[in-house]
């Protein structure tokens, strides 16, 4: 499996955020939109990583830009980590079936049963800017995020949010 490349289109999916509600990729058509697929809720990394988007929130919102990050986890585990973290961002469930968003992202593992720890960043007109994908144990950071959304405002003014 390879993880889509920049210039293609972005797969539409719709997943839990909670276990009653749902988000739509579409939803955000018009703006730009942080894919942040990770292996799992609870883990180190994953945590770290997440904390420090959580922190970037304000940055990313100059850009026009909704954060959202994916993994296999259950909507309930999604829920009480981003209660016990503060997340002020969606947390998508990629639970059932079990990993197909992830898949058609390129990003699953099927050796270990999860999303691998890939970036994507989606313009307005929903095709993936910058994608990465980053070695399990290491947490990307955010500067690849942010470089690829300062390209698309700069090219997009219209996508700045004032």
């Amino acid at each position: 499996m390879t993880i889509l490349p920049v210039g293609t289109p972005a797969p539409d999916f719709t997943l839990h955020s909670t276990p009653d509600q749902t988000v739509s990729l579409s939803e955000f058509r018009g703006r730009n939109v942080i894919l942040a697929f990770y292996p799992a809720d609870w883990s180190p990394v994953c945590g770290d990583q997440l904390a420090l988007y959580n922190e970037l929130l304000q940055e990313f919102g100059k850009h026009d830009a909704q954060l959202l990050a994916i993994s296999v986890d259950g909507a309930w585990c999604h829920a009480a980590l981003a209660r016990d973290r503060k997340y002020h961002f969606p947390l998508l469930s990629d639970f059932e079936p079990k990993g197909a968003v992830a898949r058609r992202y390129g990003v699953y593992d099927d050796k270990d049963g999860v999303a691998e720890r890939a970036l994507f960043v989606i313009d307005g007109a929903g095709e993936i800017r910058w994608s990465y994908l980053s070695p399990m144990g290491v947490n990307p950071g955010a500067n690849g995020i942010l470089d690829a959304l300062d390209t698309i405002t700069a090219t997009h003014p219209d996508r700045k949010a004032s």
